[in-house]
């Protein structure tokens, strides 16, 4: 946490910076002979002086062009520049990049931070995306508090919301450093900020979670009335239409497993004498599926499901009692429909592994 307050200052000292001046120019900035003569003085907090081009930093930082250009008291042909608060050698890299436009992976990983800061201070903006994305690959359970509460001040909205996503993952790790304590005790705000966020992640997800088990539902709900419609038209293994010669049905289809149990539900549904009374919860359940296929059919005058005609007739009849849930039921089951058969490739493939495993089964 000490390197954060450390660079906290940084954020608000650009308009507090005095006039010094000592030394020359890194070696790395001595390379192009084309530039004229350096006219600027950095000075670190190190206490090092590095010569740079004015024309070079003010195309580059719009902050150091102001400082640059502001009128001098006394006359001379060097302007001093102070940067302190950070390391010589982060200062140096942000120069090379002012020049360069680029910055090592080295220099990433043990001045980040501070090139952060810098990048956001003196407006640089490539180098500020630049340190969001290096500094959101390197993060760890010591260093995530830091680099969050500088994306905050430094507004880098990418890398602080890495680095919520981290917390949120690894909550129960990070809860046990030295820097969560520190935190709760020096910013209650920022804690707060961090468990609402990780609350509405968690809620986030479990919302998730419960809309892919609804829609597995009616995806399986579809497939069901497509195995109804193939058993009453075609037959499969043991069950089919009431005019076909049973010997005459067909193998095991694709869709075997939630076919084969559909037929038991029709064996089950035609023997059955509770049904009369309502009493069978089974047969209440061939019921419903009977009814959702009429009710998502749109040839019922060709189609050869038992009923399917007759509750089409008395939907039309009574529209007003056809209740709100089970007509966003049916637009639910016809959008999974629509869904699945947009994936088809993807449940081919699926359908001929099963129908594989299937084949062994019976062999």
């Amino acid at each position: 946490m000490a390197v954060t307050k450390t660079l906290i200052t940084i954020l608000f000292i650009s308009s507090k910076l005095s006039n010094e001046m000592e030394e020359k120019l890194n070696p790395q900035f001595s390379g192009n002979r084309e530039l004229a003569e350096p006219n600027v003085q950095i000075i670190t907090s190190g206490g090092l002086r590095i010569s740079a081009h004015s024309h070079i930093l003010v195309s580059a930082s719009p902050v150091l062009e102001s400082m640059i250009e502001r009128p001098q008291k006394h006359r001379s042909s060097q302007r001093n520049i102070p940067i302190p608060g950070v390391p010589c050698d982060a200062v140096s890299a942000f120069l090379q990049f002012l020049y360069s436009s680029k910055c090592s992976e080295e220099q990433m990983e043990k001045y980040g931070i501070h090139l952060l800061a810098l990048s956001h201070v003196y407006l640089v903006p490539q180098l500020k995306q630049r340190c969001a994305t290096g500094l959101s690959g390197k993060l760890t359970m010591d260093n995530v508090l830091d680099v969050l509460q500088l994306a905050r001040l430094c507004d880098a909205p990418d890398l602080y919301l890495k680095c919520m996503k981290f917390l949120f993952c690894n909550f129960k790790a990070v809860e046990q450093t030295e820097g969560w304590k520190f935190l709760q005790n020096h910013d209650p705000w920022l804690e707060l900020e961090i468990l609402q966020f990780i609350d509405e992640a968690e809620k986030r997800k479990k919302r998730t979670r419960r809309k892919k088990e609804e829609q597995n539902l009616y995806l399986q709900l579809s497939e069901a009335m497509d195995c109804l419609e193939h058993i009453c038209t075609e037959g499969c293994t043991s069950v089919g239409p009431y005019d076909m010669d049973p010997s005459k049905n067909k193998g095991p289809c694709s869709k075997f497993s939630t076919c084969h149990g559909l037929q038991l539900l029709i064996k089950h549904f035609a023997a059955c004498k509770k049904r009369v009374n309502g009493g069978c919860l089974r047969c209440k359940r061939m019921w419903q599926l009977l009814r959702l296929h009429s009710s998502i059919c749109d040839q019922p005058d060709e189609c050869r499901v038992p009923l399917c005609r007759q509750f089409k007739l008395k939907i039309q009849q009574n529209r007003q009692g056809d209740d709100s849930r089970w007509r966003l039921l049916v637009k639910k089951v016809v959008s999974a429909k629509t869904i699945s058969s947009l994936s088809l490739p993807k449940r081919k493939r699926e359908e001929e592994y099963r129908i594989t495993r299937m084949r062994i089964y019976l062999e």
